[in-house]
């Protein structure tokens, strides 16, 4: 039909689809839990901003908070999913960003998983820009409109399993299970996804960073695993519960592990968790259930980073 907008879809043509009523279940139980959300995410006492600052040559990743890293590869600055907010939604951010807007490095590139609110925050966005001439925007296909509306000029969209090459570094955007929505009438309109992000021409050993985004668990962890020699994921572990109305579309920590040994990677960071409450569960409910299945599984100690907040690891 002329003028109907486009709908993206998961793998499969699997739809994360929610009904009244479900959504009404979730409110009652979410009502009827009380949870202890004290604990918080360390600041990392050590962190160095002159060193991010004057890196050109390692390859670096340093976690903001929530789905924001600092990502230094061939000696380009990457950002993934900023968001400085102070709130989100009708809560306060649980732990403050491990590094301020003022302490970043010179930024190339932003890269943008899905359209969500605590992925894609304009007025983050915007302070970014205006701190850095030439910044690139990298898009999940059908959300470049959106941002160029907002005043955002240098947006490149892709599809999933493209990818561009921006100076030494290879940005490629791979599926996701989930789904998006920033208004009642823009569901699935733009799509969604993660990022492989890998140096343009040396490729031997395992030197691909895996920025997961948001997803359910699904067939496109072993698919990212077989196309690239992933050496690090930044794998999601929060917002899961109730586990029948989220697992869909965001892994729970069993999950997470089982994703990471899909894809292949050498070392699993988790992210989304600590930063807002977005569902039933807690920061310490999902770190401890990490951990247990970490062990459960055998898997070795040091494959496992707990990053504070602004810690980097190199």
């Amino acid at each position: 039909m002329k003028g109907r907008r486009k709908r993206y879809e998961n793998l499969g043509g699997f739809r994360n689809k929610k009904t009244l009523l479900q959504l009404s279940k979730w409110n009652v139980e979410k009502r009827a839990k009380v949870k202890d959300y004290s604990f918080r995410i360390p600041q990392h006492a050590a962190k160095n901003v002159d060193w991010l600052r004057s890196n050109r040559s390692e390859t670096s990743v340093t976690w903001i908070g929530h789905s924001t890293f600092l990502i230094q590869m061939g000696g380009l600055n990457l950002l993934t999913d900023p968001v400085w907010a102070k709130r989100m939604g009708l809560g306060t951010r649980l732990s403050e960003p491990g590094l301020h807007l003022a302490e970043l490095p010179r930024i190339h590139a932003v890269l943008l998983s899905h359209s969500h609110y605590d992925h894609m925050h304009l007025p983050s966005l915007r302070a970014i820009e205006r701190m850095n001439r030439g910044l690139r925007l990298y898009v999940p296909h059908g959300l470049g409109a959106k941002l160029r509306l907002e005043g955002f000029h240098s947006v490149t969209e892709l599809h999933w399993w493209e990818s561009v090459r921006l100076e030494a570094v290879e940005l490629n955007f791979v599926p996701a299970q989930h789904w998006t929505r920033r208004s009642l009438f823009d569901t699935n309109t733009s799509h969604w996804g993660g990022w492989v992000i890998q140096p343009a021409l040396q490729r031997e050993g395992r030197c691909a960073i895996y920025f997961v985004g948001d997803t359910g668990y699904f067939s496109g962890f072993q698919m990212v695993g077989e196309r690239f020699a992933i050496r690090t994921a930044l794998m999601p572990i929060g917002a899961y519960e109730p586990e029948w109305f989220m697992s869909p579309q965001h892994v729970n920590p069993e999950m997470a592990v089982q994703g990471f040994l899909d894809c292949g990677a050498e070392r699993f960071i988790p992210m989304h968790y600590g930063a807002f409450r977005l569902s039933n569960d807690t920061p310490r409910e999902a770190l401890d259930r990490l951990l247990a299945e970490w062990s459960r599984r055998g898997l070795a100690p040091e494959r496992l980073y707990l990053l504070n907040h602004g810690e980097t690891l190199i």
